[in-house]
């Protein structure tokens, strides 16, 4: 269990920038994006995207597609399924919490 609240944690901490949100957004689209492509429109050099993307990549959200000189960047969906679950666990574990302090406040 350890092993996999870290793995939690790393994508928490990595889905807990900004940039990094709005990058994954677009990675969304499910298809691959360029660096040079990832900056357009925005003010962040491609050093700050690489950067971003380095640590969406360990923490195993994206990866990268070597396609010539060119790396190319996708979203893997399948880490944010177990976060998914875990959030969804955690939810009902509140659920569960207020209704037992609902029915001690009502007895």
């Amino acid at each position: 269990m350890a092993a996999k609240q870290r793995r939690h944690a790393l994508i928490f901490a990595a889905l807990g920038d900004a940039t990094r949100l709005s990058l994954v957004a677009k990675l969304c689209a499910r298809r691959p994006y360029s660096i040079a492509q990832l900056t357009q429109g925005s003010k962040l050099t491609r050093q700050a995207v690489t950067k971003h993307l380095r640590v969406l990549e360990s923490a195993g959200i994206v990866h990268s597609v070597r396609t010539g000189r060119e790396s190319r960047f996708e979203f893997d969906p399948q880490p944010m399924e177990g976060i998914k679950q875990y959030l969804d666990f955690v939810s009902e574990q509140w659920d569960q919490a207020l209704s037992r302090l609902k029915s001690f406040v009502e007895d």
